[in-house]
Formats: structure tokens, C-alpha cells, sequence
């Protein structure tokens, strides 16, 4: 969120376990909403970012009444992939991976914007499974889970879909999903269907609503209630409408992802924060500094998506993570390296 494109410091990341090392490892993450690139070097325990970048492409624009990505939308993700591509060549990257998610998944014309990719910028787009973006998603903020509780909800309120997981957790041992979920909408879906200006109450109540019934089942399979009753579950968002929240809940006065990634939004925050978004125009919402004018007519849609998922899962608290799918691939590039190192 916001400010994607600053450089960031390695230290906050808990990654791989690699070998301190100069080869440089990169992710593209081409979503329905941004597109972003992170390249980076293994250091230590952790890694250490040496470029990172983030255009916002609205890939997704139009897809859900169309079925199709339009011309418009392919050209600004053109665009914006052409720069990576210089990027990755300059910082002389020895290993990537570039994945693609909701948009692609749906569109009937997807073929043909990869291999359109292909032909114009010479990167070669892997469209992921809902199930895998959840995983990359996980691997990335996994550092920030707190080993003591047992059991998480964690959710990614993405451009063109949801992805929920349900984690057991244990001391010495990674976290395990025991079941993910994928929405098919996020905020450039919602914001389109109910508009991005002033979203009516009885809008909001809907969307809400829906969500709720939505994963209504997932919540009778595992009966989280329970365990929030037990005192034995937390819960962590990866979104840039958490981070956006987080960062107005601050009252910073610009975007700082050092200030906003680990924080915590109670949900009376949550709440509060989000009426509070939805009752402004888009007008001035883009006035603030940790919103702006690309994102003013999302952060509501994505709003009622969170509120949702408070109300189901009432744990009272969430923490918020500024990092992701592109920090977990990072860390399984840089983890299956080091292995083939071991190996060798």
C-alpha cells in the first residue's frame, strides 16, 4: 500500500535462513489492482531489499462485466512490466519468478495477454492457483504470527478476490493451513458494482452481508468461534486496505511502511475508521496523504470486506502486514537455493 515504492529494509523480514550472498533474487506479483516487483539479496537470517517498485494498473477494470481484459488495462500493465524488466536487468537478477492472480484467472482472453507479455517485454507471466496465492501470501507475513496462540485467521483483501486461511500453530514448527477459502471479489470488483464515491448505508450493509454468508461454511467446518471463546486465536490481515486503516489510524502524515507493518487495529478501530471512510467522498478521500487519488475510490469496498470478517470472527484485535506474495516467493526462491547449495 502507498508507498510500495520505497526501498526496504531486509531487517524487518525474517526470511530463508540463505547464505549471506550477492546474487540477487526478484518477484513480480502482477495483481488485479497494482503491479509490483521486489528484488533482493539474502542476508543472513533475513534479506535486504536493493529495489523495489509498484505502479497501480486497474488490470482488472471492467473484467467483471466483460469477462475480458480490456485493451486499456493489458497496455498500462504493458507498461508498467516493460519497466521491471529494465529493473531486473540492471540489478542483474539471477533467479525470479513472476505470477499473476485474480484477473487472469478469470478473463477468457488471459492467453493471449501472456503470451502478449511474452512477446513485448520478454517476461514470462505464471498464472497461480488461488490456493498457491494464499500459501505465497502466508509464507511472506508468517514472521509476524505470534507462536504463542494456536490457531489464526488470515485473510488478503486483494483487487479481484479474498483469500482467507485457517493456520494451527505451534511452537518450533511452521504454521499449517488447515483449510483457505477464495472470495471471488475484492475492492476494484466491489468498488465497480457499488461505486467508489459515497457508498449508501444500505450498500454497505450488503456487501457485508454477503461476505458473512459467504463464509459462513467455512466457519461451521472448524468452528473458529470456539477457539476465539478459548482465548486461543489471532488474527492477521495482508491488504492494502489494513495497511491503508493502519496508516490513517496513525494519523501519519505520509505512508511509512516501518510504522504500519506489525501495528495493531483494535476492531473498534476497524469500525470506527471505516464509517468514518465510507461517509467522506472520494474526493476527500484522495485528499489524505495515506490514501490519494488511485486508491480514494477502493479503500470502502475493502472496508466492508474487513468489517465482514470482524463480525464473523470476533477476536477483538487484528495486526497488519505490509508485506506478502512477493516477499513469500522471495523466500522460496532463496530457500530452494540455498538447499541446492547444500547439496551440491
Amino acid at each position: 500500500m502507498g508507498a510500495d515504492s520505497q526501498r526496504r529494509g531486509g531487517a524487518a523480514f525474517e526470511g530463508p535462513g540463505a547464505r549471506a550472498s550477492a546474487s540477487v533474487f526478484a518477484a513480480l506479483d502482477l495483481g488485479t489492482h497494482n503491479c509490483r516487483l521486489l528484488a533482493a539479496v539474502p542476508a543472513g537470517e533475513s534479506f535486504r531489499v536493493v529495489d523495489a517498485f509498484s505502479r497501480i494498473v486497474r488490470l482488472g477494470e471492467g473484467l467483471g462485466r466483460t469477462g475480458r481484459l480490456s485493451a486499456a488495462a493489458m497496455d498500462r500493465a504493458i507498461q508498467a512490466l516493460r519497466i521491471c524488466k529494465g529493473r531486473l536487468r540492471k540489478a542483474r537478477v539471477v533467479k525470479q519468478r513472476n505470477v499473476a492472480t485474480e484477473a487472469c484467472r478469470r478473463a477468457v482472453n488471459c492467453d493471449e495477454f501472456v503470451e502478449r507479455v511474452l512477446a513485448e517485454t520478454g517476461i514470462e507471466i505464471e498464472i497461480i492457483s488461488a490456493a498457491e496465492e494464499a500459501r505465497l501470501a502466508l509464507d511472506g507475513c508468517a514472521p509476524l504470527l505470534e507462536r504463542s496462540c494456536d490457531f489464526a485467521v488470515v485473510f488478503d483483501i486483494g483487487g479481484g478476490s479474498t483469500e482467507l486461511m485457517w493456520l494451527a500453530i505451534g511452537e518450533g514448527r511452521e504454521p499449517r493451513i488447515e483449510e483457505s477459502m477464495s472470495l471471488p471479489f475484492g475492492v476494484v470488483t466491489l468498488a465497480e458494482k457499488y461505486g467508489g464515491d459515497r457508498l449508501p448505508e444500505a450498500a454497505y450493509r450488503e456487501i457485508v452481508a454477503n461476505v458473512m454468508k459467504r463464509v459462513a461454511p467455512f466457519e461451521e467446518r472448524h468452528r473458529i468461534r470456539d477457539r476465539i471463546a478459548a482465548g486461543t486465536v489471532q488474527m492477521l490481515g495482508t491488504s492494502g486496505t489494513v495497511t491503508t486503516l493502519a496508516a490513517v489510524h496513525l494519523d501519519l502524515p505520509r505512508y511509512s511502511r516501518p510504522s504500519v507493518d506489525g501495528a495493531y487495529l483494535t476492531f473498534a478501530d476497524v469500525s470506527r475508521l471505516s464509517r468514518s471512510l465510507a461517509a467522506m467522498s472520494a474526493e476527500s478521500r484522495a485528499e489524505h496523504p495515506c490514501i490519494g487519488p488511485k486508491r480514494a475510490d477502493l479503500v470502502v469496498a475493502g472496508c466492508a470486506i474487513l468489517e465482514a470478517i470482524c463480525a464473523t470472527w470476533p477476536v477483538g484485535r487484528l495486526r497488519v502486514a505490509d508485506r506478502g506474495v512477493r516477499e513469500g516467493i522471495l523466500i522460496g526462491l532463496m530457500r530452494a537455493a540455498a538447499q541446492a547449495g547444500a547439496t551440491a
